[in-house]
Order: structure tokens, then C-alpha cells, then sequence
């Protein structure tokens, strides 16, 4: 397990490297200058010539590159452009928004996923099989923004029942002190049920629009994994020895169904992670996908690129601890 797990992390080396590499490279590609956002417009040459030497904006991409990676080996994420915060500081303020969001998305995905790809397995080719495929394949073609905005639209604006944005409700946050930054384990913490409501009713209607994929990919997943394990012998085994077809199903079938599952679910939550981009803008959620979208706006570099390092890190250490659930979920594996 341990020669494994060294093997795994030196193999994420050249990986982190190359993404390093692809985001400074595509960062600086896109047109703009920094310096003119943060000057403004109205600068003089000479004003905006001093500002990029000041940034380090004068120098060639290589050298800049390469200042980049010596400030990462650090552990040095640099300072916002726009802001002057430390990176680092943001990512750790804006990680319990983007955390608290994949995590809800992920039970949505998960606890109605499943058992629909266990029921459409179940009733195989029949009118629950196919509504349930019909959508799946729906969920999975919805653009994002469009379901968002439909969904403020229908439960936030006509029906009010629901908040169109936001963690807190104003009255609520006058109030309320964060301990950890995560809403919902602070309110536990204090005992704070009110809080508690309100934090959970705003993580509806983005929770939903964000596990809509992978609700779908999910469920699509485990009824292939089901059909295929319900084609085994051990599956005709255990019913030929009477078994109840709920144990057959949820006990013998589902968990050796789960492997293929849980591999979808750590990709998904890894992107997830990081690529709300679109779901935090619309909901106003103070996440790191919605800091990353307004770095790209204002040309910060370091906040892009700070941004999307600490992502592409989570992702595959989110992969990496997949892999090793798979000696949990089926004794058969070694390492």
C-alpha cells in the first residue's frame, strides 16, 4: 500500500508541472493588461511602464514562469493584483462556500442517483427504465446557467419560497459569527437551529442546479454496474438459495456495483470543486469558482493562477484517495 501510495503522489509531480505550465501559458494569452485595469484607462505610459516593472509584468513569459514556480515551491501564492490579499488567505476564506456547495451537490447527486439506477435496473427495459434513462439524458444536456436561472425564476421570483442567492439571509448574518467558515457545521456548533434553517434553505436551489449532472451521470452508472453484476452467477446463486430479492439487490448486488460508482463520484466531486464557476456567479456564492471567474475578468494572474493550482492539487488527491477506496469496497484488489 505504501510503496503504492509513494508511486501514486511522484507520478502527480509532472502532472501538477504541466498544468502549471498550460494555465500560465493560456493566462497570458488572453487579451488585456493588468496593469491598465488597475491603473485605469487614463494612465500615462510612463505610469503604466513603472506599474508592470513593479509587478514583474516587464519581464520575459520564461522568467516570469519561472518566478511563478519559485514562489510555488514556497508554498508562496504571491498577492492579488487587484486586492494586494494573499492568495493563500482567500483560497482559505473561500473554500468552506465552495466545500459546503460540492458537498451538497453530491449528497443530491448520490442519495437520488443511486436508487433511481438500482430501480432502473430493476425494471430493466420496462416504462421506470426508460423514464429514468429519458432523464438522466435530460440532466445531462441541461446547460447549467439555464437551469439555474429557470430555477430563481420559478421558486425565488413566482413562488417565493425559496432565496434567489447568497449563504445567509441579511437578518441572519447580523447575528451569526462563523467559527470555521463552514455555515452549516458553525450553526451545529452553536446550537443555532434559526441559522441553521436559513443557511439550509440557501443551499437549495444552487445544491440542485450544481448535482443535476452528476444526479444523471450517476444514475446512469449504477444501473450499467447493477445489470452487469445482476448477470452474475453469484447473483443466480443467491436466488436459487431462496434469498429475499431486497437482499439480492441492496446486499449482495449494489455493493459490488459500487466500484464504477464511487470512481464517477471522486471525479465529479473533484470538478465540481472548482468548475462552479457558472452556478456560484448566478447564486452569488462566495466560493472559489466565482473568484476565479473575477480574476479572469480583471487579469489577476496571481488569483488565477493560485486559484486554479489549488483545484487541479484537490483534484487528484480527490482521485488518489478514490483509487485507495477501492481495496475498502472490494477485498479482490491489491496493491
Amino acid at each position: 500500500m505504501w510503496i503504492y501510495l509513494t508511486k501514486r503522489l511522484l507520478s502527480l509531480l509532472p502532472v501538477l508541472l504541466g498544468i502549471t505550465l498550460l494555465v500560465f501559458a493560456f493566462l497570458h494569452l488572453i487579451p488585456g493588461d493588468p496593469a491598465v485595469v488597475l491603473s485605469g484607462e487614463r494612465a500615462t505610459p510612463e505610469q503604466l511602464a513603472s506599474l508592470r516593472t513593479q509587478l514583474g509584468l516587464d519581464q520575459p513569459l520564461p522568467l516570469q514562469y519561472l518566478a511563478f514556480l519559485g514562489n510555488l515551491l514556497r508554498f508562496n501564492l504571491g498577492n492579488s493584483i487587484i486586492s494586494g490579499i494573499p492568495i493563500a488567505h482567500e483560497i482559505q476564506t473561500r473554500l468552506p462556500a465552495s466545500f459546503e456547495l460540492t458537498v451538497s451537490a453530491m449528497l443530491v447527486a448520490l442519495v437520488l442517483g443511486i436508487p433511481a439506477g438500482v430501480l432502473a435496473a430493476v425494471q430493466k427495459n420496462r416504462w421506470l427504465d426508460n423514464l429514468t434513462m429519458s432523464s438522466s439524458l435530460i440532466g445531462v444536456s441541461l446547460p447549467v446557467y439555464w437551469l439555474g436561472l429557470l430555477l430563481v425564476y420559478l421558486f425565488a421570483v413566482n413562488l417565493h419560497w425559496l432565496p434567489p442567492s447568497g449563504r445567509l439571509s441579511v437578518e441572519a448574518g447580523f447575528n451569526f459569527q462563523p467559527i470555521t467558515g463552514f455555515y452549516v457545521l458553525d450553526a451545529l456548533l452553536r446550537l443555532d437551529w434559526r441559522t441553521l434553517a436559513d443557511v439550509l434553505v440557501h443551499l437549495v436551489l444552487p445544491a440542485l442546479t450544481l448535482g443535476t449532472i452528476p444526479l444523471a451521470i450517476i444514475a446512469r452508472i449504477t444501473r450499467s454496474a447493477m445489470l452487469e453484476v445482476l448477470s452474475q452467477d453469484y447473483i443466480r446463486t443467491a436466488r436459487a438459495k431462496g434469498v429475499p430479492e431486497f437482499r439480492v439487490f441492496f446486499q449482495h448486488a449494489l455493493k459490488n456495483a459500487l466500484l464504477p460508482v464511487s470512481t464517477v463520484t471522486g471525479l465529479q466531486f473533484g470538478s465540481l470543486l472548482g468548475s462552479a464557476i457558472l452556478t456560484e456567479t448566478i447564486f452569488a456564492w462566495p466560493g472559489i469558482g466565482s473568484w476565479i471567474y473575477d480574476g479572469i475578468l480583471a487579469r489577476d494572474y496571481p488569483v488565477v493562477q493560485g486559484g486554479v493550482i489549488f483545484v487541479s492539487i484537490a483534484f487528484v488527491l480527490i482521485n488518489l484517495l478514490v483509487d485507495l477506496s477501492y481495496a475498502l469496497l472490494d477485498p479482490r484488489i491489491q496493491y
